[in-house]
């Protein structure tokens, strides 16, 4: 691709975030992230650059920094921090990591863009700091509701404890008719859990075993009212999943028990900064959509959402279904079970697609983490 097509190309793209396309150029360049990783990667890259601009401007002069640092740099020779070794070292890292960015940028505004990419990168705390987040249900929301909580409890019939704290919530789901479900790690903030269906219904479970590293737990339904589904609607794939494959997401970010449906794309088949153990989907996540599954367009699960882009609405990142059989492994391992935790396989069935999504809601449920 030639200078002058990456030139128009970004201009498109800036028009795209800014928000200023018609409806039908909106519509035609979501096909064309969609179909070409490439483009769908540069519109994320270029999200991040102008975020960062802007936060950097509006923290300094910039201006007058600029001016400064610039002279500095220029009567040195060199364009790198002078007598700082590491520093320097951490600029060649970054122009390996945003070339495409910056060599774009100076085509369009010459060397001082060059010089201001390199210094919003250095200097931005954001992209030096934490870029995700996890989507438990924050711990503020939560105790926000704690008055409405409690008013609950004391009109109606409820397993939760009276003097039960909520600390943590989001997603989890069913993996086989025995009650195995899985969730984020991050989710579990609480000691206790109880777990309650899409009819409001409650159920006491256990925490089987969670691994930190890879964000993945292990809960169990222990409870006498819960009814074991006869067969499952969907099933776990191990295979990696395709760049631009259709995904769509059943999670509960809201406060009350609706569960809500979302839609989107697999953008990347790594996660966030390579991770191999991840997938980078394009579709929108809220808090409480931590360790809500991820299905392929065959209803197949493949990954558990737990993170997002801070500062990128709509990417968001998904742990590979294939760390769940490995979590499983690990737990019988462990534990040294006779009885192996056998994952349901989908039973085949002619239902259209809404009836088979409207059939999975009861197999997802609302986690409440609780001490």
């Amino acid at each position: 691709m030639s200078t002058i097509d990456d030139i128009k190309l970004l201009e498109t793209i800036e028009k795209y975030l800014a928000g200023e396309m018609s409806n039908a150029e909106f519509e035609q360049f979501e096909l064309t992230r969609k179909s070409t990783p490439e483009i769908d990667q540069m519109v994320v890259e270029h999200g991040m650059f102008l975020h960062a601009m802007d936060n950097y401007a509006a923290r300094k002069n910039f201006s007058k920094i600029n001016e400064i640092t610039f002279n500095t740099l220029f009567e040195a020779g060199e364009w790198a921090p002078i007598n700082e070794q590491s520093s320097k070292f951490k600029l060649i890292q970054l122009w390996n990591k945003y070339k495409k960015v910056t060599a774009i940028a100076a085509s369009v505004g010459g060397i001082i863009a060059l010089f201001t990419t390199f210094m919003t990168i250095y200097f931005s705390p954001t992209l030096n700091g934490s870029q995700v987040m996890q989507l438990s249900k924050q711990v503020e929301i939560i105790k926000n509701n704690q008055l409405e909580q409690g008013n609950i409890l004391n009109e109606v019939k409820t397993k939760m404890p009276q003097n039960a704290i909520l600390v943590s919530g989001g997603t989890g789901f069913l993996i086989n008719q025995k009650g195995y479900m899985i969730t984020s790690a991050h989710v579990l903030k609480g000691d206790k859990v109880m777990v309650i269906n899409n009819e409001g219904q409650e159920f006491n479970a256990e925490i089987v075993y969670s691994d930190i590293k890879s964000d993945l737990s292990l809960l169990k339904i222990n409870d006498t009212d819960y009814i074991a589904p006869k067969n499952m609607p969907y099933s776990i794939d191990k295979k990696m999943s395709d760049l631009s494959e259709e995904v769509f997401t059943l999670g509960y970010p809201r406060n009350d028990n609706d569960i809500v449906y979302g839609k989107g794309y697999l953008s990347a088949q790594t996660g966030f900064e390579g991770d191999k153990n991840a997938y980078q989907i394009q579709i929108g996540a809220n808090p409480g959509y931590s360790g809500a599954p991820v299905f392929n367009e065959k209803n197949e699960i493949i990954g558990v959402i737990n993170t997002r882009q801070k500062q990128l609405e709509g990417v968001t990142f998904a742990i590979k279904s294939a760390k769940i059989y490995d979590l499983i492994n690990e737990v019988e391992t462990k534990s040294g079970r006779e009885n192996k935790i056998e994952f349901s396989k989908k039973v085949s069935n002619k239902q259209d697609k809404k009836k088979t999504i409207n059939n999975m809601r009861g197999y997802i449920f609302n986690i409440r983490s609780f001490n």
